[in-house]
């Protein structure tokens, strides 16, 4: 029975999280345009969803929508009413949590120097290509661990659907509680469900940040701030530097570090 009402939880968790993802890059990207008024846009849509509890969000998505809107609820009457709450969740879970991820991503974008919009604009790329290939993909490294976060609350919000009437985990245990009246257990293995399935999605997060992490780092050499790039090497403990002070890392924890030829003399090494 607990089974059952997984399947609808990991279902309304993946396809919200894909739309929260989606609609808030680009919100957040919008929020860091110099188009006045496209920025206003998205902090209203930020302020929109994120100072309205989500439990009410849901009544307005399944309740009120239908009910002003006529196309709405034309389209809602053709639906199984299972459709009718998966879809709502899916869309409400999605737009809630994309408010958290646009701000996150508009404060990693804001987290970089300004010299990288600029760097990228002297390439003669477009802001759209700025964005694409040069903003984005170093903003969504910065954001990884607040965005592992927002996937394990989100994870957990799918069980607000319970008031919309989804048969999703949360559900089947008050079901299952119920009629066994063995509440205890019922609710004891969901814990257990939702701690396992939440630790998953923490794992494959921080799989991803590893995957993902950048190799530049900031070091001191006798007394200037050098950027250097640790990604070259693969092996652990191959080479251990003299006279070098990593800021960001302990020295145990260095393979090597290669500049170029105009920022260190190798007879440092």
């Amino acid at each position: 029975m607990l089974l059952s009402g997984l399947n609808y939880t990991l279902t309304v968790a993946l396809f919200a999280w894909l739309l929260a993802f989606f609609a808030g890059s680009i919100v957040g990207v919008i929020r860091t345009t110099d188009r006045r008024w496209l920025v206003r846009l998205g902090n209203a849509y930020v302020e929109l969803f994120r100072n309205i509890p989500l439990l009410v969000q849901f009544f307005i998505w399944y309740f009120v929508l239908p009910g002003v809107i006529p196309s709405v609820k034309h389209w809602v009457v053709s639906l199984d009413p299972t459709e009718h709450q998966l879809v709502t969740a899916i869309l409400c879970l999605g737009f809630y949590t994309s408010a958290r991820i646009a701000e996150q991503v508009k404060s990693g974008i804001l987290a970089l120097p300004r010299g990288q919009r600029l760097a990228g604009y002297a390439l003669g790329l477009t802001q759209a290509q700025t964005y694409r290939y040069v903003l984005l993909p170093m903003a969504y490294r910065i954001i990884i661990p607040p965005l592992t976060s927002d996937t394990m609350s989100l994870i957990k919000n799918t069980s607000v659907a319970y008031s919309i009437g989804l048969v999703e985990l949360f559900f089947r245990t008050r079901e299952m509680g119920e009629i066994t009246f063995r509440y205890f257990e019922a609710f004891a293995a969901a814990t257990l469900i939702y701690i396992v399935i939440s630790m998953i999605a923490n794992r494959v997060m921080v799989l991803i940040a590893g995957k993902k992490a950048s190799p530049i780092a900031l070091v001191q050499h006798e007394g200037r701030k050098l950027l250097v790039d640790c990604g070259l090497f693969q092996g652990y403990k191959q080479l251990r530097l003299r006279n070098w002070n990593p800021l960001n890392f302990e020295p145990s924890e260095v393979d090597a570090v290669v500049l170029t030829h105009a920022h260190l003399d190798h007879s440092g090494y």
